[in-house]
């Protein structure tokens, strides 16, 4: 068996401090409170956050973790208007939005700046697609110009004056991209692959598409770099309709839940996180579900509502605290 020096190059250290920047898998002994520590990388982990108000699924969502709206969704027999925001303990209900519909795409940086865009109103078997766009200022909505593509299930990220909109399904799905300047969309490039229900993270600029359905749930990652669309490595899962988050651009991401490819079709709780090369599995959601909301960024991000395995629409709410640094200290018994 290998000792510590054999691995790491060195004894174990004695120290009458601990060492102020000290390394993954690095031990010492403390004299000073007869202590044997280490640095160890704690994993990311989920734990239970506020309620919403309101049950739902297909709802928008923009902020941090700690300043959230949601807007918007379905309840299993209507589409809604209804509106919440989250202070990193509860949500409050607040003015709806103006034009009531679900699967529709959302961008902004916090609970009082957020952008509203596409998705479909109407009856349930009979829906109308949205090019609508409203943008919140924290106590109202205001309309501004419409997508130039009417569509639902769009891919999303970025601000409430620099968004981007991508792919979705309109009677088809589409790889359709659209670039927000605060006042009216562009076309820009297409994503590579059509499709719908992907997620999205980053920002207009530097941006990443994973996942969503074509013909079959995919795990197709796109980059995109303000220009174009590149494809990268896929995700370790297929799935569509999931929650995501991630608001630095293209070399960070998260993305949890989801319905997964097989049959029966069924809610994941899987999460995965994104480098900026590759997807690794981290701990999964304590609830599994798709067609979630998600906020945030990818260290620290916020999931909430979504459909459940019962089925039954949740109100649940789950805060991620990304893999950290810590020091420990090693007991006996």
């Amino acid at each position: 068996m290998a000792t510590y020096k054999e691995i790491f190059g060195t004894n174990i250290q004695v120290v009458s401090s601990d060492p102020a920047n000290p390394v993954i898998g690095q031990i010492w002994y403390n004299t000073t409170t007869q202590t044997l520590k280490g640095q160890a990388l704690i994993a990311g982990s989920w734990a239970t956050g506020g309620t919403m108000n309101n049950a739902r699924r297909f709802m928008g969502g923009a902020g941090t973790q700690t300043s959230t709206v949601t807007f918007g969704g379905f309840d299993g027999t209507n589409n809604l208007g209804f509106v919440e925001t989250y202070n990193g303990t509860s949500w409050t209900e607040t003015t709806d939005l103006g034009t009531t519909r679900r699967s529709l795409g959302g961008a902004g940086v916090s609970d009082s700046s957020a952008l509203a865009f596409g998705g479909i109103s109407g009856p349930v078997f009979a829906g109308v697609l949205e090019d609508v766009t409203e943008s919140w200022n924290g106590s109202a909505w205001t309309e501004l110009n419409d997508l130039n593509t009417a569509r639902q299930l769009v891919g999303s990220c970025g601000t409430q004056t620099a968004a981007l909109g991508f792919g979705g399904t309109t009677t088809v799905v589409v790889a359709n991209n659209e670039s927000w300047n605060g006042t009216s969309w562009t076309e820009v490039n297409d994503l590579n692959t059509a499709r719908q229900g992907l997620g999205g993270a980053g920002i207009q600029t530097s941006a990443l598409g994973f996942g969503g359905l074509t013909t079959v749930r995919t795990a197709i990652t796109e980059s995109w770099n303000g220009t174009s669309w590149t494809e990268v490595n896929d995700l370790n899962q297929a799935k569509e309709l999931m929650g995501s988050s991630g608001n630095t651009g293209n070399t960070l991401a998260l993305v949890f839940g989801g319905r997964n490819p097989g049959l029966p079709v069924s809610p994941l709780a899987n999460t995965e996180s994104w480098n900026g090369t590759s997807w690794t599995e981290e701990n999964d959601l304590s609830q599994a579900r798709y067609a979630l909301g998600g906020s945030g960024s990818a260290t620290s991000a916020l999931a909430f509502g979504g459909d459940t395995p019962a089925p039954a629409n949740t109100g649940a709410t789950e805060e991620w605290t990304g893999a950290a640094l810590t020091t420990v200290t090693f007991t006996t018994s």
